[in-house]
């Protein structure tokens, strides 16, 4: 089992990697303790492993309760969320209970985002099963739900008691959603690992095949990238905005279509080859990188080329986005693979590109 420390003084936690972790019992005992726990999952996830780990807790003496919600990004909602309050109500759960998130980023958000505002804020456990969360959304304390306006718009930081990342929960992931996982692991290596890039694009046969050793390397990677990243800049208000390399463009691909129309990695892989060429045409790289980007990414089966929603949609989705400063888009672009940038693409460039 490899183990990734993620530092936050007294909010510190641990990231455990490894293949059979739901069948491991003790695993969550010193984490719950005496807690109540509510495990909540999804209509895809639960028949799969909700039983498996309500075994383990079990085992452990730990008293759960399970709710099962709708699955997908367009139940990510207000409507969902209060559906986990009325839950904890009900069968009674208090401030010394504890939540537990079984599922990808999708079931992480909302159940973290229930967690830092039930009763003022109980503890929750993050068990990742998709590559998406395994390697981004799990990690770092960002919770929350969408909003009609936006992606994200409405959440909190809070921290998980630990993430518990079991990969043999992969092989069960369908195809789509699991290379859409594979943008994320991309982004870290262009924003900051320029071995890890390398390395990816070497083994990528390996890692399609899902070869469960280079998972094992590849997710523990990227979760000690951005476990760096979270604990010199938690609440994202320097280095951290650079893990949403792609994401302006990639969240406004989203909305734009309607949320469960692309992945969310399918938007970030389009969005990430936009911010290149943006990176290009400022003149920070060259089109040898600008190139191995999309060469990467295409030969991930992911897309590079965004679908077309019209300049001024574009724009207007995108100055919705949480990194507007005073009105002005931040974008995250390359000054090198490996290095990232935080800073606007003039106007008459963004639209050319958006053109």
């Amino acid at each position: 089992m490899t183990t990734v420390n993620v530092d936050l003084a007294n909010r510190s936690y641990t990231i455990e990697i490894a293949s059979g972790l739901l069948r491991r019992h003790n695993l969550f005992s010193d984490t719950v303790g005496k807690r109540r726990v509510a495990v909540i999952s999804n209509s895809t996830v639960a028949p799969l492993y909700l039983n498996q780990l309500l075994n383990s807790l079990g085992q452990s003496g730990i008293a759960t309760e399970s709710l099962v919600l709708p699955d997908g990004e367009q139940y990510k909602n207000q409507t969902t969320l209060e559906t986990i309050y009325d839950f904890l109500f009900e069968k009674k759960f208090d401030r010394k209970s504890m939540l537990i998130a079984l599922g990808g980023g999708v079931i992480g958000d909302l159940v973290g985002y229930a967690a830092a505002t039930f009763m003022r804020g109980i503890p929750f456990i993050q068990i990742p099963t998709t590559l998406l969360a395994q390697v981004d959304s799990s990690v770092g304390g960002k919770t929350g739900i969408n909003h009609a306006r936006g992606k994200n718009l409405i959440g909190a930081f809070h921290q998980p008691a630990v993430v518990i990342t079991d990969i043999e929960t992969l092989n069960t992931l369908p195809k789509r959603e699991y290379l859409a996982g594979l943008a994320e692991v991309i982004k870290y290596g262009l924003i900051g690992d320029t071995e890890f890039f390398d390395w990816y694009e070497h083994n990528l046969t390996g890692i399609l095949n899902r070869d469960a050793q280079l998972l094992e390397h590849l997710i523990a990677r990227c979760c000690q990238n951005k476990a760096s990243i979270v604990s010199a800049d938690e609440t994202e208000s320097g280095v951290r905005a650079y893990l949403n390399f792609g994401h302006t463009f990639g969240h406004a691909i989203e909305l734009g279509l309607g949320y469960g129309h692309w992945l969310h990695g399918e938007a970030v892989a389009a969005g990430m080859c936009l911010a290149a060429i943006a990176s290009e045409r400022m003149g920070l790289i060259n089109s040898t990188a600008r190139a191995a980007v999309e060469r990467v990414i295409a030969a991930t089966g992911l897309p590079t080329e965004a679908p077309v929603l019209g300049v001024d949609r574009y724009i207007d989705l995108m100055s919705l986005d949480k990194k507007v400063e005073r009105g002005e888009v931040k974008f995250i672009l390359l000054k090198e693979i490996g290095e990232a940038v935080s800073m606007p693409v003039p106007s008459e460039i963004l639209r050319a590109i958006l053109k």
